[in-house]
């Protein structure tokens, strides 16, 4: 695919959307942003007069509202969910009702819409708990909550409708890090370096653990990679996104590397010792797609808006917490 396509991206308000949106214009792409805008429509505010983009505030359960709007899109990048455990557990009905519910109708109505291609956003949380180092993509899946568990479930759902003229693909992200218009708080990177700047402690539950990492904005090229491959590489395909396989402890020393040497590292014993790592080889030598962002550049920019003011009341502002935003809104 190439640029001046039209490209539906459910979620595009979102904390990746917002940052991948803004490259996509930029780069030629019509781009039609469906969401719900629970996170405020300014976080958009820098491209909001391209001419070359096109807001829904739409639900994803809307089937009419989503048949409607989708004509004449080339293809579909899926990021729209309840995101994290948390946020499900809070609502598990709600959960359900997007995250899985609604996915089948949406891949149905794309293809019947004539949409070439379809990429959509699962989780490296699909895994489970691993004892092998580097796992990749052929592993068996052993999801651990419902979040995870749907998010497998749609996997295998979109492969279904994998055919020569509807080309199917899906990403296993790690956690993504760093600085977005529609911030998150409440990712590990992010809550350490918060933490860091505006307490000037980290506490640090246990340490050994390990936890996949990108920056997003690798995470935004990985997903315009997948756009814009021959079809045959993708195809079908689920590739794991990640950069770094840091210990928590590790992590919380490259935010005190930044932010500054003051900062006291609180370690606290934990029964959570469960670790994750994932192996992104697969992206790599099938797409050529290689992460170009360090952690510690996430963590450059995230202490950058802080110095900024570009975040109000980081530490309490429930726009940048997940949980904290669904029981403000009541969503339902």
């Amino acid at each position: 695919m190439n640029a001046q396509l039209k490209v539906f991206i459910t979620g595009g308000a979102g904390y990746v959307g917002a940052v991948l949106v803004p490259k996509l214009l930029e780069r030629g792409y019509d781009v039609i942003v469906y969401d719900l805008f629970i996170y405020g429509e300014h976080v958009l505010k820098e491209c909001s007069t391209a001419p070359n983009l096109t807001t829904i505030n739409g639900d994803i359960r809307n089937r009419n509202l989503v048949k409607e709007t989708i004509q004449g899109c080339d293809a579909v990048i899926h990021l729209a969910c309840i995101s994290n455990d948390p946020s499900f557990e809070l609502n598990p009905k709600l959960g359900r009702s997007i995250n899985l519910d609604a996915f089948r109708p949406l891949v149905e109505i794309a293809k019947d819409a004539g949409v070439k291609r379809f990429i959509y956003a699962s989780s490296s949380s699909v895994y489970g708990i691993k004892a092998v180092p580097d796992v990749h993509e052929s592993m068996s899946l052993d999801p651990l909550t419902d979040y995870s568990r749907y998010k497998a479930e749609c996997e295998t759902i979109l492969n279904e409708y994998q055919s020569s003229d509807f080309t199917t693909a899906t990403v296993r992200p790690a956690t993504v890090c760093g600085y977005s218009p529609r911030q998150r708080l409440d990712v590990v990177v992010n809550i350490l370096t918060n933490l860091a700047y505006h307490k000037r402690e980290i506490s640090v539950f246990g340490g050994d653990q390990l936890r996949p990492n990108i920056n997003i904005n690798d995470m935004v090229e990985a997903y315009i990679n997948i756009l814009n491959a021959p079809k045959e590489n993708i195809a079908g395909e689920i590739f794991n996104v990640g950069c770094e396989n840091h210990t928590v402890m590790q992590l919380a020393e490259i935010v005190r590397e930044v932010i500054g040497k003051d900062v006291t590292l609180k370690a606290t014993a934990t029964d959570d010792n469960r670790s994750y790592h994932i192996s992104s080889k697969k992206i790599k030598n099938k797409l050529g797609f290689k992460p170009r962002h360090s952690i510690c550049e996430a963590v450059r920019g995230l202490k950058k808006a802080f110095v900024n003011n570009l975040l109000s009341d980081p530490m309490e502002n429930d726009y940048y917490y997940n949980t904290k935003r669904m029981r403000a809104i009541n969503m339902n």
